[in-house]
């Protein structure tokens, strides 16, 4: 008889517990969801959130900022909501929000792989979070919690922005080229109404068969839809993944970039996009492949912004005349060198450039003083060069001397302009 007590008393404990995917992912029957929040930055992607959610609304008075630990990482604010979003509007709700430094060197998911190898296979780390109870809850309905548990994983994954984006394949019938891509679409979309389009093109290290890998390596397509800038700048992202090198260093390109360009018309059928206001913008690879469609192309975009990237400047004469915007390091050993032999043609051939250079650790507010300048030097110039001095940029060492460091560091600085992306906006066909 005792023993058919505890055996029964055990299966108990067993079926208050509930297990999500892995196993030891367990939660007290309390809980529904454990989330890992994300969020893209120029740095990559950031784990900077948690969520917990309840099955009873949490008093919000029974929490301190030291209810809960999170293994290596620095909690900075812990408040309820009755929906999973980071916004603290002290009120009750079913979700505990877990808000995590997003300056500390844990924060950044680390990417594995290299896209120059052959055979390359891209992956990013998952957020997986090992989170402790300190201390007790009180739910509104006066019930109190003490975990039984000592710690917990989360089972689930939020993305801020690279969630807002659908996933996608283009078949190019003219080049037999097949393109995925992620599009952005304005979340109030009215087909009466004309969008501008902005399409971000990514660089080499990041080439995957994961559609989504060009979202979560830096932040040059999910700037353009945040919230904040959507409500600015309302527009279609485009965001195209390749899973091969589609330009290199001795100016050859492949048919993927002419089935991207197919790809744009594609879209423009299909949705109520401007085509006078085409926006192109790119980091190394991509940036080079902006260069080869202004040049093939010269009547498809308004603007380009061209980030940390070079061509033969032989063949870009035909571009002279549209409205490109240029940021590179002064310690890169490539693009600067070659954007300055580029923008002498340009000037050769019509077109009138404006230069300055800026510290690559200016403040958000000195960036976007420096745009005015250049803006008020010459209103009448097309083209735009700025230049970031060796050195200055965060996360280059200066004893590094290294002018891979100074091009790939460039584009996390580079899209975190606010006033060239409002330049780029400004420019119409």
């Amino acid at each position: 008889m005792r023993k058919s007590i505890l055996i029964l008393f055990l299966m108990t404990i067993l079926l208050s517990m509930i297990s999500f995917g892995k196993g030891e992912i367990t939660f007290s029957k309390d809980i529904k969801n454990v989330t890992a929040i994300t969020e893209p930055s120029g740095s990559g992607e950031l784990f900077t959130a948690i969520a917990i959610e309840y099955k009873n609304n949490v008093d919000k008075k029974s929490l301190t900022k030291d209810t809960f630990s999170v293994e290596g990482r620095t909690v900075v604010n812990i408040y309820t909501n009755d929906r999973l979003e980071l916004k603290n509007e002290n009120k009750n709700g079913k979700y505990i929000i877990i808000e995590l430094d997003k300056e500390e060197e844990g924060a950044v998911l680390r990417i594995q792989g290299s896209g120059r190898t052959s055979g390359f296979s891209f992956n990013i780390s998952e957020p997986e979070a090992k989170i402790t109870q300190k201390s007790g809850i009180i739910f509104t309905n006066g019930k109190k919690y003490n975990s039984g548990i000592d710690s917990f994983s989360n089972n689930n994954i939020k993305r801020l922005i690279v969630d807002d984006f659908k996933q996608f394949e283009y078949r190019d019938i003219k080049t037999g080229v097949t393109v995925k891509y992620n599009l952005y679409i304005p979340k109030n979309y009215n087909k009466n109404k004309k969008y501008p389009l902005v399409m971000f093109l990514h660089d080499a290290s990041v080439q995957s068969n994961i559609t989504t890998a060009t979202l979560r390596q830096g932040n040059g397509a999910t700037v353009w839809a945040t919230p904040e800038e959507q409500e600015k700048r309302e527009a279609f992202v485009l965001a195209s993944q390749y899973s091969t090198q589609i330009v290199n260093d001795k100016s050859e390109y492949t048919l993927d970039l002419d089935a991207t360009v197919n790809l744009l018309t594609n879209l423009m059928k299909t949705y109520s996009i401007d085509k006078n206001r085409l926006y192109t913008t790119g980091q190394s690879m991509g940036g080079m492949m902006s260069i080869v469609m202004n040049y093939k192309y010269p009547d498809l975009f308004a603007g380009s912004y061209l980030v940390a990237c070079q061509w033969d400047y032989s063949v870009v004469s035909p571009m002279s005349k549209n409205n490109i915007w240029i940021t590179v390091s002064t310690g890169d050993l490539k693009a600067y060198p070659g954007m300055n032999a580029i923008t002498t043609v340009f000037e050769q051939n019509g077109g009138i450039v404006s230069k300055g250079t800026w510290r690559g650790d200016f403040t958000k507010e000195q960036f976007n003083s420096g745009v005015k300048e250049i803006l008020l030097k010459n209103p009448s110039s097309n083209i735009k060069y700025t230049t970031l001095e060796k050195g200055t940029i965060p996360g280059v060492k200066t004893q590094q001397n290294s002018g891979g460091a100074e091009h790939v560091y460039t584009w996390r600085v580079a899209y975190n302009i606010e006033g060239i992306r409002e330049w780029l906006f400004t420019q119409k066909k």
